[in-house]
Formats: C-alpha cells, sequence, structure tokens
C-alpha cells in the first residue's frame, strides 16, 4: 500500500471512528433526556451501570466471537482507571445538583485545558502557538452557546473541581493504556466494563437516593420506560466503545476540542425534537464561533509542530550535555 493510500484509508478510519462517536453519544443524550423529562427516570448513577453491565455483556460476547484476544493489564492500572470513570460519573452528576448550569457548563470546558496540562506534563506534549489559539476559539465559542447564570458555592466548586479532574485523568489513561500495553480498544473495555458495572450498580442506588431522594425500586416501571432503559443500555454500548476508539485514536485532547461538536448538536437537537429553547442569536453566533475554531485546531494540530511528542530527556551526565568532556577522552578524540 502506497503512503498515500495509508493516509487516505487512516483518514477513512478517523472519520468513521468520530462519526461512530457523535451518533452514539448525541443519540444517547436525547433517549436519556426522554427517559428522565418525560418517564421520570432521574437515576443517572444507577442508568450508567446497567449501561456498563450491558457494554460487558457486549464484550463477553466478542471474546466468544473471538474479537477481544487475551491481554494484560496489572490490577494497579485497572484500579486507577475505575476509580477516576467512577470518580468522574459520581462527580459530574453531583456537581450538576450543586452548581448552576452556567458554572457546570464551565467546569465541562475547563476539561480542555487541563487535558493539555496533563499531556504536557506526562506525555511531553508541544503545542504550537495556532493549535493553541484555536483551542481558546472552541472555548470561546462553546462558552457563548451554553454558558448563561454563573453561581458558584464552596461544595459545588469541590464537586467540579473533582469531576473536572477525574474525568481527564480517565480520558488520559484511555490513550496512555492503549499504547503503554498494545491493547486495542475492545480489549480495554473488556478489562474494565465489568468492575465499572459491579461498582456503580452497587453504589448507584444510594448515589441517586442521596441526589434525588428517590429510591430506583420504587420507581414506577412500565412498558414503554422499560424499552427506553432497554434502548439508552443499547446505545451506550455503542458509546463507550466509540469512546475507547476514538481516544485510542486521537488524544483526551483532540477528543475533547471535537467532542464540543456533540454539544453544538445536541443544542440543534434539542430545539427539534423539544423546542423548549429557541436558537437566539448570541446561541447561533457561539455556534458559528465554535466550529471555526474546531476546524482551525483540526488543520492547526495535523500540521508539523502543531502538537508533537517531545523525545524523553537525555541520560547524558550533566558535564556531558553542556558538551564538557574528560580530559582522556578529549585527548583520544584528537
Amino acid at each position: 500500500m502506497s503512503l498515500t493510500s495509508k493516509v487516505e484509508h487512516k483518514v477513512a478510519l478517523d472519520t468513521a471512528a468520530w462519526m461512530f462517536n457523535i451518533v452514539t453519544s448525541v443519540g444517547i443524550i436525547i433517549v436519556n433526556k426522554a427517559l428522565m423529562a418525560t418517564y421520570g427516570f432521574t437515576f443517572a448513577t444507577s442508568l450508567t451501570g446497567l449501561h456498563f453491565a450491558a457494554t460487558t455483556m457486549m464484550t463477553l460476547i466478542l471474546k466468544r466471537l473471538g474479537y477481544i484476544q487475551s491481554s494484560h493489564l496489572p490490577v494497579s492500572d485497572l484500579i486507577k482507571f475505575v476509580l477516576f470513570a467512577n470518580f468522574s460519573i459520581v462527580g459530574m452528576n453531583v456537581s450538576l445538583m450543586w452548581n448552576s448550569v452556567g458554572f457546570y457548563q464551565i467546569a465541562k470546558l475547563s476539561m480542555i485545558p487541563v487535558s493539555c496540562f496533563l499531556e504536557v506534563v506526562l506525555d511531553r506534549v508541544q503545542y504550537s502557538r495556532d493549535t493553541k489559539l484555536s483551542i481558546l476559539v472552541v472555548l470561546l465559542g462553546v462558552a457563548i452557546c451554553t454558558v448563561t447564570d454563573v453561581s458558584v458555592n464552596a461544595k459545588g466548586f469541590i464537586a467540579a473541581f473533582i469531576a473536572v479532574w477525574s474525568t481527564s485523568l480517565q480520558q488520559y489513561f484511555v490513550h496512555y493504556l492503549q499504547r503503554k500495553y498494545s491493547i486495542g480498544s475492545f480489549d480495554l473495555l473488556g478489562h474494565t466494563a465489568p468492575p465499572q458495572a459491579a461498582s456503580l450498580l452497587l453504589v448507584g442506588p444510594f448515589m441517586d437516593y442521596w441526589l434525588t431522594d428517590k429510591r430506583v425500586d420504587n420507581y414506577n416501571y412500565t412498558f414503554m420506560s422499560v424499552m427506553f432503559v432497554v434502548l439508552s443500555c443499547v446505545i451506550a454500548i455503542g458509546t463507550n466503545l466509540s469512546q475507547f476508539i476514538c481516544i485510542g485514536r486521537f488524544t483526551a485532547v483532540s477528543f475533547q476540542v471535537l467532542g464540543h461538536m456533540k454539544t453544538i448538536l445536541v443544542l440543534i437537537l434539542g430545539f427539534l425534537f423539544f423546542g423548549k429553547e429557541g436558537l437566539n442569536l448570541h446561541v447561533v453566533v457561539g455556534m458559528m464561533v465554535a466550529i471555526v475554531g474546531m476546524m482551525w485546531y483540526g488543520h492547526a494540530s495535523s500540521q508539523p509542530g502543531g502538537k508533537e511528542r517531545l523525545p524523553p530527556p537525555s541520560n547524558h551526565k550533566p558535564e556531558e550535555a553542556i558538551g564538557l568532556v574528560k580530559s582522556n577522552e578529549h585527548d583520544e578524540k584528537v
């Protein structure tokens, strides 16, 4: 296969992975909004546990069919990943409850600079000026779209802080573990989905009762509400898988930046399906700014030096690093 063909093949796969993530992510948001708003199923943590239970069943089937190979993932790394992921889910739910919608959106936007910080510190990634500016334009556009009233209190700030850092670390770990242990998206999901499902199904009912003052076992289950729960779980399988695929193919920062396209689509679809929030002028302007920023980021980060990992630091001794050599070595070279 020629170099041009390889590039075209990679672009096609990247585009397919990204579209898969956008379709499933937007789909599950619309379904969950209908489930909670129309049928009153407000047990978000328990629902996420069901999502991972369905994903676990999918991974077991794929393993039986030979699509998931046996691979090694240290228990310590697995525990860290599950802790980050679960703190992310619970933190986001608590942040939404304790903070205004405006501050919740600001917290979500702050995941991009936090993800950048993690890549710079842990992976020695360096960003060009254009790449940094494009990220700022995306943040500005999404902020114009989504941030309205902003109020915050001490416990809300702590919840948002935990949610932002745990989510950023969880997404960083997806890329890090795939790269470090050379395992694919299916394989990593096979490792992480079962403990996430077990822990969330165990903690979920108590967390939901604390957040909503309602018990999931006392909910009035109807045929339609159960069908929406099942549909949500089916879509969640694709959402979880596509997230692992995208972060594995890109990075956590790219996933966050381009992921705000989903925010824009949710706003549009929410207007079309629910009609409660109108697309006023400042929302439309924000969308346009964000889309320009995303296009600029895609171009800037793909350019030479736009976003690159620096080589590891040299292990040479300090005197060698600055060009000083011992006298006998110098004499030999002379």
